[in-house]
């Protein structure tokens, strides 16, 4: 695949979402998988925890990006016992990105956002070929992203509290999936914050989508 078909390939199925806040950072995104026009999953994980205090959201071929999730699962268990604590976001956006690097040539079709708390909130996108950009407000990926960035650009604040954040991911999301056919079905939320690790319940969501 050339560079043009492997973006095509990442900007449908899904639409992901990060915002920083200002006590930490929430990730989502919706939990449907596609195949063309074939609705393949309505329950698609793709918001995971890594560790309390780091977590990612995966858009792409669901093969490569899930072995990507584990990858990272496993470098952080080996960091943790060298060295007594997680990975930051930093360093484990720097791990993708030297082995999405090390791929180009036979890339995998991934675009990924990592997130969480080092010092302060971090949240970075990574490309295929492991270009990685810290962001510095929010992120989003995936055939809904236009959407989702087009909200977010308009209300976002850098006080944002995480129930904010959340607020407005959830509302980001159902604006996708309102206009992208390849977004849909429900969602997940994930906050990472000074007060430690929340994953969103379904009814806490509908709450949120009041």
């Amino acid at each position: 695949m050339d560079k043009k078909e492997i973006s095509a390939a990442i900007m449908k199925g899904t639409t992901t979402v990060g915002v920083v806040c200002s006590d930490g950072v929430v990730i989502g995104a919706d939990t449907r998988a596609t195949g063309d026009t074939f609705i393949a999953n309505t329950e698609m994980i793709k918001v995971y925890k890594i560790d309390d205090t780091l977590g990612m959201t995966i858009a792409g071929v669901v093969g490569d990006a899930t072995y990507l999730v584990k990858f990272l699962k496993v470098q952080n268990e080996f960091y943790k016992m060298n060295e007594g604590k997680p990975l930051s976001p930093g360093a484990a956006a720097s791990l993708l990105s030297l082995l999405l690097q090390e791929n180009k040539f036979a890339p995998y079709i991934v675009q990924l956002i990592v997130g969480g708390l080092n010092k302060g909130p971090e949240l970075y996108s990574i490309d295929p070929y492991g270009g990685s950009v810290k962001e510095t407000k929010f992120s989003s990926t995936g055939s809904g992203s236009f959407f989702a960035l087009g909200y977010l650009e308009s209300v976002y604040n850098p006080l944002l509290s995480a129930q904010d954040a959340a607020k407005h991911i959830a509302k980001s999301l159902s604006i996708a999936m309102k206009r992208d056919a390849a977004t849909g079905d429900s969602m997940r939320l994930m906050a990472i914050t000074k007060r430690g690790f929340k994953e969103y319940t379904k009814e806490e969501i509908d709450r949120l989508l009041k």
